[in-house]
């Protein structure tokens, strides 16, 4: 028994490696509650910020959103279309005649004492989103993760503890706010299928615009159904980002396969619900003692009845989805590598954000044709990879650094412009080193000027101004030369034999570097490293 205990807790230590054992299989649904990023409220006209304003509470809320009694729901059309959106891009079918109900239960954050929402009669069902190896890491080439049901229903408010006085307020702010609840099969049998999911839904939400899809605030919620070797459903709550709930089915996991070990496996054959401390999980109640909701359509709600033509309006109207956009990416004519589409593509901050995935790639790919048409007209070689290069690695890093918004530079900073800087750089006009001095430049003039209009911007001004141009046909002495001064100066042994047995490869950076330092980065990096290896007779 000593001997078992230990097994049990190191494996449900979440910290130490997890593994799946074969002989006990894993099966999981998930229940994805999301905020839909309406104007207004689902049954009324109030402010739909339920996270603005939090030193306000009770501040967005209408007499209906508080319950006063004699007031009734009038339905916000925009939370119809936003399902609409999201129902399509998942395939699924759409109801054409849906309804509300009600689910009757009482809390203090929900004073009307039911919760509209769809129970008989859901906006959509049997839909489908499909994972991939290449594009979401999982294990298979491809997996479909079916999709049960999408329903429409009202968010309920906040209680908030409040310790020093020990009592609980309620801020109504939430309540009433249009939510989304999805519900998949019991589809996920490993922890990949399961975050990239989550990835995957969170990026589909916020590229439809419906909704930030942040965790970290509650605009979607997730809650997992697990069981093993086919018992009885466990279902985990208050999970509130994807790391706890990746710990919390690991420890779910680990749990009910310890009790199957231990001849306790009669105990799983009852559903329960648990919730998730942080470091285990706690069990909340029983299915067999949940409490009888009385569901009963909503008397007060007209259906929700939709024609063919509204469908196909809205179908067509779609934006292409993120796997399309992101294959179509690493295709003909942009060639770009996996993580450089994703980047382009995947939208992983919603909030406060210098750029959208949308911004960007137009960005993007205005710049390609742009370059590519400056190539053809001035017969130069058209390097693809350029534009990719520099607008991810280093026009993204000076904007974080600097706190520039990309819509901000574009009004000096073009596409066009930038296509102008990308061809400099190809015929050698400006090295690699210059041209990153140049960008950074031209950024800092932008942001102190407050991005102000002044005269047209002009590379090639600022290239003479700053004695910025590239050193071309550089003869060989005057490299070696360069090169040994550098050598005699480092005076590093082992260093040096480090380079060229091949043991330390990346150390010739630094001697390149400091050739950089000495040519102002007017010379290319590769030519140095090229007469380094030379002077050094480097065999690798």
């Amino acid at each position: 028994m000593l001997m078992f205990r230990r097994n049990y807790a190191k494996r449900c230590n979440t910290s130490s490696k997890f593994k799946l054992l074969p002989e006990y299989k894993l099966k999981c649904g998930l229940e994805i509650h999301t905020q839909l990023k309406t104007e207004n409220k689902l049954f009324s006209l109030s402010t739909n910020s339920p996270f603005s304003d939090v030193d306000k509470p009770n501040y967005h809320t209408s007499f209906f959103d508080v319950s006063l009694p004699g007031t009734q729901p009038i339905l916000n059309p925009e939370a119809i279309l936003f399902a609409l959106r999201l129902s399509l891009a998942l395939q699924c079918k759409i109801n054409m005649n849906s309804h509300f109900d009600r689910k009757h239960y009482f809390y203090g954050d929900q004073p009307l004492g039911y919760q509209i929402t769809q129970h008989y009669s859901p906006f959509s069902n049997t839909g489908k989103l499909r994972l991939f190896k290449d594009l979401d890491s999982i294990e298979e080439q491809t997996k479909d993760i079916s999709v049960i049901q999408l329903q429409i229903e009202q968010d309920t408010g906040k209680s908030v503890y409040d310790s020093a006085d020990s009592i609980t307020k309620i801020d109504l702010n939430r309540s009433n706010v249009p939510l989304i609840e999805m519900v998949t099969g019991p589809d996920f049998t490993d922890l990949k299928q399961i975050r990239a999911f989550i990835k995957k839904y969170q990026n589909l939400v916020r590229h439809l615009r419906i909704s930030t899809g942040d965790l970290e605030t509650g605009a979607m919620r997730v809650d997992v159904n697990i069981s093993i070797n086919d018992y009885a459903r466990v279902e985990l709550k208050n999970l509130p980002n994807t790391s706890s709930i990746a710990s919390a089915v690991k420890y779910e996991y680990s749990r009910q396969v310890n009790m199957i070990e231990n001849g306790e496996g009669d105990k799983l054959r009852n559903a329960e619900t648990r919730g998730w401390t942080g470091s285990e999980t706690v069990k909340l109640r029983s299915k067999e003692s949940i409490i009888d909701y009385r569901y009963m359509p909503d008397p007060e709600l007209p259906n929700i009845v939709l024609t063919s033509d509204v469908v196909d309006g809205v179908k067509d109207m779609l934006p292409v989805l993120p796997d399309d956009t992101c294959m179509s990416l690493m295709q003909e004519p942009y060639r770009l590598s996996l993580k450089d589409a994703k980047i382009l593509t995947i939208n992983s901050n919603s909030r406060d954000e210098l750029y959208t995935h949308d911004e960007l790639r137009k960005y993007y790919l205005d710049t390609f044709e742009a370059y590519r048409s400056l190539c053809e007209r001035h017969h130069q070689e058209f390097l693809r990879k350029l534009p990719a290069n520099w607008i991810i690695h280093e026009l993204l890093g000076n904007l974080n650094k600097m706190e520039i918004t990309l819509y901000e530079i574009c009004r000096s900073l073009s596409p066009e412009k930038f296509a102008e800087l990308l061809l400099l750089i190809s015929n050698k006009t400006l090295s690699n080193a210059s041209g990153k001095l140049l960008l950074a430049h031209v950024l800092n003039s932008f942001k102190e000027n407050s991005f102000a209009a002044g005269k047209p911007l002009n590379f090639l001004e600022l290239i003479d101004e700053f004695e910025l141009q590239a050193v071309a046909d550089v003869e060989s002495e005057g490299l070696e030369l360069i090169c040994e001064r550098i050598l005699a100066e480092v005076n590093n042994d082992k260093m040096i034999n480090d380079i060229k047995s091949g043991k330390k490869k990346n150390s010739i950076k630094f001697l390149v570097g400091q050739a950089m330092r000495i040519s102002q980065g007017r010379i290319e990096a590769l030519e140095f490293e090229t007469t380094f290896k030379k002077i050094l007779k480097v065999s690798w």
